[in-house]
């Protein structure tokens, strides 16, 4: 007679599972809650105690640890010494086990939980069954999955074993339930003493999706999310209407509620390529999509759009007009959803803004060949009071508004960056060029007419030479924001006061690559 072995907390589907087992001459050991559930649904069972001739010590932590257990998964029926070991200390083989572990990740993700309770949830010999097992795929199947039920049930059914092709696949996905099991322990620990850069970092993900292509069309491309997921990501925003997102419509919308997560008065944001092309802010959320919209009506074609406040109607029909891939907001009013949906491709997201400050601890990581990058984000919170000002003319209290408003979105442009802004909305945007002066160009270009008394230039990161300030300042701006800290500071200071420009430094870089 086979034997198998089932202890598992998630029951969902066991019953059937563990019929089909009975039903083909499995005798089933179990433990605790596993063996209550079969014993109630009339299949017989053996406990473990029953094959250890040892009692449940230690509150439960020590039941499956023992030869008898361990000796039954790893012994090879192959090797005539371990055939013959198992025979003179009465080890009874076994041929299937089923387990999922303690829930220590639903544990985690408790509010308040203590140390003590998680502690109490780290699986010790479940997570050492499974690896036996699946050490030993040659001979014993390993079940870590409800999803994986159906195919052993019948392929046991149809050839009354499981198929080594079979075997082998569960195993490799058993090692992978393991690590990441382990993974979500140590990264729980580890932030609990606060260590903020260990010597092994162990980081485990769920797949989300599989791409249609990555961010060409030859190649392949997945979407894992974070085994405890950000409740402010794209991965946790829920998808109302339109075509699977593609790989570079995630990395825009990543970069969208990046941007938006800044600002609080009613502002919409535009991206393309992981870049603002356009925002806006207003005291509406109609009116900031029309500044939004204004701050660059060519590039917004086929853009993402964020916007931190419901889609009312009126909003709802100004967007429709434009091809755009995708629109997230907190919400959509049935009315504006009806409008939108109209367009059967276009992606409606809906996003909790509630919480986007819960992401904000979350560590940027980024992969090179050969390893990774990692990072925290750049969020540090910075007050206009704390700014300095190097020129002979002070900036005006709406200027510095302005110059704050400016700051926030260079700071998710491209390096290098310029943007000028007015009050209302991003004018011109400068990104990604290999020199500063070129960003500049770029950025007063696309302004172009709408550079006025009130337009200022932010600039991601200090000037090292003068030609940005001396041509921002021949295209009409009055206000500049930069970090300073260039040993040539001051030839761009002497070329503000030369033209009667007030310039600000923060102290604070905000290069993005």
């Amino acid at each position: 007679m086979k034997r198998a072995l089932v202890s598992v907390s998630d029951k969902s589907k066991l019953v059937e599972f563990v019929k089909v087992l009975v039903d083909h001459d499995f005798e089933v050991i179990s433990t605790g809650g596993t063996k209550k559930v079969l014993d109630e649904a009339g299949l017989p069972t053996i406990s473990v105690e029953a094959v250890t001739n040892f009692p449940e010590i230690l509150d439960g932590r020590v039941k499956t640890l023992n030869p008898y257990i361990h000796g039954g998964l790893l012994g090879r029926r192959d090797v005539a010494e371990h055939v013959q070991t198992m025979v003179d200390l009465d080890i009874t083989p076994i041929d299937l086990v089923c387990v999922n572990l303690y829930p220590f990740k639903e544990t985690i993700q408790k509010s308040g939980v203590e140390m003590a309770e998680a502690i109490e949830n780290i699986d010790i010999g479940g997570p050492s069954m499974v690896r036996s097992a699946a050490k030993n795929f040659q001979d014993v199947t390993v079940v870590v999955d409800v999803a994986d039920y159906d195919q052993v049930a019948e392929e046991i059914k149809t050839q009354g074993h499981t198929k080594l092709a079979t075997r082998q696949a569960l195993a490799a996905k058993a090692f992978r339930h393991t690590a990441a099991y382990d993974s979500l322990i140590s990264q729980y620990l580890t932030t609990q003493i606060g260590e903020q850069k260990p010597e092994k970092l162990s980081l485990t993900y769920d797949l989300e999706d599989t791409m249609r292509y990555g961010e060409n069309s030859h190649q392949k491309a997945w979407f894992y999310q974070d085994s405890l997921p950000v409740t402010y990501s794209i991965s946790q925003a829920k998808q109302l209407h339109g075509k699977q997102l593609s790989y570079n419509n995630i990395k825009d919308a990543d970069a969208a509620i990046r941007i938006i997560r800044e600002f609080d008065q009613p502002t919409v944001v535009a991206v393309k390529h992981m870049n603002p092309c356009g925002i806006g802010q207003a005291t509406t959320i109609e009116k900031a999509w029309d500044y939004a919209y204004e701050a660059d009506p060519i590039s917004i074609f086929g853009g993402v759009i964020v916007l931190n406040r419901p889609v009312d109607l009126a909003t709802a029909e100004k967007m429709h007009q434009l091809f755009l891939e995708i629109i997230i907001a907190p919400s959509f009013e049935a009315e504006a959803f009806e409008v939108l949906a109209k367009k059967k491709n276009l992606r409606l997201l809906e996003l909790d803004f509630s919480q986007k400050d819960q992401s904000m601890s979350q560590k940027e990581v980024v992969s090179v060949l050969g390893g990774l990058l990692v990072q925290e984000q750049d969020i540090i919170v910075e007050d206009s009071a704390d700014w300095q000002v190097v020129t002979k003319v002070q900036p005006t209290a709406a200027q510095l508004a302005t110059l704050a408003f400016a700051w926030k979105a260079v700071k998710h442009t491209k390096s290098n960056a310029i943007v000028i802004a007015n009050d209302q909305r991003t004018l011109g945007i400068g990104a990604g060029q290999p020199n500063r002066i070129d960003s500049t160009k770029i950025a007063i270009q696309h302004a172009g007419d709408a550079i006025d008394e009130t337009a200022v230039l932010a600039s991601d990161a200090f000037f090292p030479m003068d030609d940005c300030v001396e041509y921002a300042a021949q295209h009409g701006i009055k206000a500049i924001v930069q970090p300073g800290g260039s040993i040539r500071d001051q030839d761009s200071i002497d070329m503000a006061d030369k033209y009667g420009i007030t310039m600000v430094t923060t102290g604070i870089r905000h290069f993005r690559h």
